[in-house]
C-alpha cells in the first residue's frame, strides 16, 4: 500500500524506518536528507538522458526511454529493498515527489511493501529546513578573539542542561584559514543547511540557543542568512581571554600539525599579514616556534575580529582568567543569568 504524507509526518517516521533517496548519485551527494540512503532510479548517466529526451523530444518518449532504463532494474532494487527494510515498511521519495519516486513507490508497494512517499518531494524537505532559520526564538552568541575556547565551553553548556548548536561542527570547519586542519571535509552548503536544520528541530523554540559567532562564510559553506542576520541582532558575550593563555593555547595545537598545512594557512593571509610577517610566520614553523607564529597571525585575527564585533548590537563582555571549559561554561550561566538572558 502507498501512503502520501507529508514532511513532518515523513521526518516522523524517518526515526524508526528506512528513507530510500531515488534521486540520482549526484543529486544525493550534494545534499540529502541525513537519514536517507541513496537508492537511485536511475543513475547520473541515465538521468541525463531522460532529461535531455524531455526537452528535444517531450513527455511521452521520456516516459518511454525511462521506463527502458528502469524495467531491467526491478527485480534488483526490490532485492535491495528487502535488505534495507526487511520489516518490509519504508519511506521513499525523489526531487518533487514525481515520476521517480512514483515509479519505485509502484514498484515496491507491487512487492508487497508498504510505503509512505513524500509529497512535494526532497523539494519540500528543503523548504521546511529553511523556515527553520526564519522561525524567532532567543539566541546567545559566545564571542572572542582566536584562541579564547569557545568551541570548548559547548559540551560544558550542555551538559548543564543549556540548548546549543556547534556550527563549526557541522560545518567541518574551525573557521579561519587554519580551520579545515584535522577536520574532515566539508559538506555542501545544501547538506550544512540540512543538518543544521534537523538539529533545530530537536530544540524547543521558546529556550535560548547557544551559538559560537561566526562570519557568514565558515570555510566554504555559507550560513543561512536569515539564521546569521538574527544572530547579529541577539545578545553577544564575548569572552576576553589574555593573550597570552590564548596563544599557549593555539601553539601546542598547532604543535601536533603537519607544518606543511600551516604555512599554506598562513600564505592564504598572507595579503593582510603582509610580506615581511608571512616571511617570519614562516620561517618560525620552520624553527618550530609555534608561539611566534600564533601570534602574528593573531595580530590579522584579532584586527579583524574587532571589526566584526562592532557590527554587533547588543555587546556584553565577560573576563576570563583561564581556558577551563567546565568552569568558564559554568561563569558563562551565571554571567548570563545575572544579564537575565536565561
Amino acid at each position: 500500500m502507498i501512503n502520501s504524507i507529508t514532511i513532518e509526518d515523513f521526518l516522523q517516521k524517518a526515526k524508526q524506518l528506512p528513507v530510500l533517496d531515488a534521486r540520482a548519485p549526484k543529486e544525493y551527494a550534494i545534499g540529502r536528507i541525513p537519514q536517507a540512503l541513496s537508492f537511485p532510479i536511475f543513475s547520473d548517466e541515465e538521468r541525463a538522458k531522460v532529461g535531455t529526451a524531455y526537452k528535444q523530444q517531450g513527455h511521452d518518449p521520456a516516459v518511454l526511454i525511462g521506463l527502458d532504463l528502469f524495467g531491467p532494474k526491478m527485480s534488483k532494487l526490490v532485492r535491495e529493498a528487502e535488505k534495507l527494510a526487511p520489516s518490509k515498511e519504508l519511506l521513499v521519495h525523489c526531487w518533487r515527489g514525481g515520476m521517480r519516486s512514483g515509479a519505485m513507490a509502484w514498484l515496491l508497494d507491487f512487492a508487497g511493501f508498504q510505503v509512505y512517499l513524500l509529497q512535494g518531494g526532497y523539494k519540500a524537505y528543503r523548504h521546511y529546513m529553511h523556515e527553520q532559520f526564519e522561525r524567532e526564538r532567543p539566541l546567545l552568541i559566545i564571542s572572542g578573539n582566536t584562541g579564547s575556547g569557545k568551541t570548548d565551553l559547548l559540551p560544558y553548556l550542555q551538559q548543564q542542561g543549556q540548548q546549543v548548536i556547534d556550527l563549526e561542527g557541522l560545518a567541518s570547519h574551525k573557521g579561519s584559514s587554519f580551520g579545515s586542519i584535522g577536520m574532515a571535509p566539508q559538506p555542501s552548503t545544501e547538506h550544512f543547511e540540512n543538518l543544521l536544520g534537523m538539529t533545530m528541530l530537536e530544540l524547543d523554540d521558546q529556550q535560548p540557543l547557544w551559538l559560537e559567532d561566526e562570519s557568514i562564510s565558515i570555510g566554504k559553506v555559507q550560513m543561512p542568512k536569515p539564521l546569521f542576520d538574527h544572530m547579529q541582532q541577539s545578545p553577544t558575550i564575548v569572552l576576553e581571554v589574555p593573550k597570552t593563555l590564548r596563544i599557549q593555547k593555539l601553539a601546542e595545537e598547532y604543535c601536533r600539525t603537519d607544518p606543511a598545512l600551516l604555512e599554506s594557512a598562513i600564505l592564504r593571509i598572507k595579503k593582510r599579514l603582509g610580506g615581511m610577517a608571512t616571511k617570519e610566520a614562516i620561517e618560525a614553523i620552520s624553527t618550530g616556534d609555534m608561539e611566534k607564529m600564533v601570534d602574528i597571525a593573531l595580530t590579522y585575527y584579532d584586527k579583524a575580529y574587532t571589526y566584526e564585533l562592532a557590527k554587533k548590537q547588543e555587546v556584553l563582555r565577560l573576563p576570563l582568567e583561564t581556558l577551563n571549559p567546565e568552569e568558564n561554561a559554568q561563569r558563562l550561566i551565571k554571567f548570563a543569568t545575572q544579564h537575565q538572558l536565561i
